[in-house]
């Protein structure tokens, strides 16, 4: 029994947190005590030295200490005030008269103010809920199919999840060791591509299925004269200029996330200031909104420390590494397999507990498989963008489901989601097999032609 455990702790350790996690344990609470008491397992059977806890105050302490985890309570909090603040309804009644005399154009609308959304906001639960909650009721009472109104408003809010400057880029930049700004820059062109995705599928349903997204009735439109187009501006204006100011900033090298983040935070206070919808009861809520959250990552990613420090002792990521670099085929098979155990995982894993358990396992693998990090992030962002769609675990869909209208069935919902799931599948393959359009230089050609670590491994077959 002592030699099996010798030889087998990692895999073992590594199956019993699965498992714990499977059972609902809290995850914070679940990678530590794992760490902790597989560490005195390891201790009792020499595999490894006490004075390796000796760092755990340190590597604990970096995590409080890191400036780039800073970005996500500046960028919570600057989406809550902006979503508090009434943004997000003026912004799909004004684009939402602007298309509504195309077929399709409230689900255009949708797409579009989603995308600003997300790039103002950069989180899901504020843009699901405050599209569910003014533009699903909208486009029911003008005859829009359910599943199609369900599915555009789940897809559109969860762009939050990959465009920039999402919460999800920055820990995985964190995870990945690579910049933030360059996982900005490489998930920009993959995130635009699907939001065009999102808007070829309506174009196609208004086409196929015209009954299913309608345009608005002559009678209820609203007739833009000059004046008309000037609130219109004055409405798409400051979002756009708030992207510009945390997004351009970062992208010319001006600001780092961080200081992005905080002008993003201070420009979401004045324009609440400027629509007179500022209040101390606004201020509270988002400030302690933004603190939950940015404990239950601090908390996650201090258990996830404790976790890899002795998993890594035990010589755990040379077992997942033999693992992963042993199947045949090379980059591709690898490739392969972590978008289906990421897509599986998402099942039933929450998205900061695949980036803090599941990446810093996959990291030493790609770089032994000479894979660029800022592309493989991007393409694991976008797969794990679909966690917030799954039918019927996904995040997406139960923010829908608390926001939505009762008329609107949960089935609706579930069905709703799938083409959007397909849609975020799709443009994942796209990004395999064209990892140029991430920003990282490097062609499909360089991604297929065999690496070192596949010569070696041929070698040995041989």
């Amino acid at each position: 029994m002592q030699e099996f455990l010798v030889q087998n702790i990692a895999p073992i350790m590594f199956g019993c947190m699965v498992l714990m996690l499977a059972i609902g344990y809290p995850v914070a609470f679940t990678l530590a005590a794992h760490g902790l008491i597989f560490g005195v397992i390891g201790l009792s059977l020499d595999l490894l030295s006490p004075s390796i806890y000796l760092s755990l105050p340190d590597r604990i302490f970096s995590v409080m200490s890191n400036e780039t985890l800073l970005a996500i309570p500046f960028f919570t909090f600057m989406g809550l005030i902006l979503e508090r603040s009434g943004m997000a309804e003026e912004l799909l009644e004004t684009i939402g008269q602007l298309f509504g005399s195309v077929r399709g154009g409230l689900a255009y609308a949708v797409i579009f103010v989603g995308a600003l959304l997300a790039a103002t906001t950069g989180v899901v639960a504020a843009s699901v809920i405050s599209m569910s909650l003014i533009s699903i009721p909208i486009m029911m009472r003008y005859g829009y199919s359910h599943r199609i109104a369900a599915g555009v408003v789940a897809a559109s809010g969860t762009l939050a999840q990959i465009l920039p400057p999402s919460l999800v880029l920055i820990v995985m930049a964190d995870q990945l060791g690579k910049s933030v700004g360059d996982m900005y820059a490489g998930a920009m062109w993959p995130s635009l591509g699907l939001v065009g995705l999102y808007a070829l599928f309506i174009a196609c349903v208004s086409i196929i299925w015209p009954a299913s997204v309608p345009a608005i009735p002559p009678e209820h439109r609203v007739r833009f004269d000059f004046k008309g187009y000037v609130r219109a501006g004055l409405t798409l204006i400051p979002p756009l200029l708030l992207i510009f100011l945390v997004l351009g900033t970062i992208f010319i090298g001006l600001a780092t996330p961080t200081e992005g983040g905080a002008m993003g935070a201070m420009g979401a206070v004045v324009m609440a200031t400027m629509r007179k919808r500022l209040s101390m009861s606004l201020l509270n809520q988002a400030m302690h909104a933004t603190a939950k959250l940015t404990c239950f990552v601090i908390f996650i990613l201090i258990g996830a420390r404790v976790f890899s420090l002795t998993l890594y002792a035990v010589d755990g990521h040379l077992w997942v590494e033999h693992l992963l670099t042993g199947l045949p085929g090379g980059r591709i098979s690898f490739l392969v397999f972590v978008n289906f155990l990421i897509f599986f995982l998402a099942f039933f894993l929450d998205f900061f507990e695949l980036a803090f358990i599941v990446v810093p396992l996959l990291v030493p693998v790609a770089n032994a498989l000479d894979i660029d990090l800022v592309w493989f992030g991007v393409m694991i962002s976008l797969n794990l963008q679909t966690s917030f769609m799954h039918p019927p675990f996904g995040f997406s869909l139960f923010f829908l489901r608390s926001a939505a209208p009762k008329e609107l069935r949960t089935t609706d919902i579930y069905y709703g989601a799938i083409p959007f799931i397909l849609l975020q599948l799709l443009m994942v393959a796209i990004l395999l097999f064209a990892p140029e359009i991430a920003s990282t230089g490097r062609t499909a050609g360089e991604l297929l032609k065999p690496s070192a670590v596949d010569d070696v491994m041929n070698s040995l077959s041989q």
